[in-house]
């Protein structure tokens, strides 16, 4: 009953396991970082601000995938996995 109450991201484990930490940080370096700079002045600012939208492992995925769309990217959605994992790694730390 106890597992049953807790939140879904607790009970998967580690947020993004399957991502490339190295694919990611290649496609943010590549599409993410010049819309961060020109929207809050520089790339570390999305991530660290004190009223950032992105507070658990879902906020984070859910982000990713509107920047995709918005963006045009095209990612996959194991290439947007890629992408959080390495943010996940870098700035956000979540899971266990």
């Amino acid at each position: 009953l106890i597992a049953l109450a807790a939140p879904v991201e607790a009970q998967q484990g580690k947020p993004f396991a399957k991502g490339d930490l190295q694919a990611g940080r290649k496609m943010v370096d590549k599409d993410c970082n010049a819309c961060h700079v020109r929207r809050f002045g520089d790339v570390q600012a999305a991530y660290t601000r004190i009223d950032r939208r992105v507070n658990t492992a879902a906020q984070l995925q859910a982000q990713i995938t509107y920047c995709n769309t918005e963006l045009g990217t095209n990612y996959f959605p194991d290439e947007e996995e890629h992408i959080a994992a390495y943010l996940n790694l870098t700035y956000y730390k979540f899971g266990p």
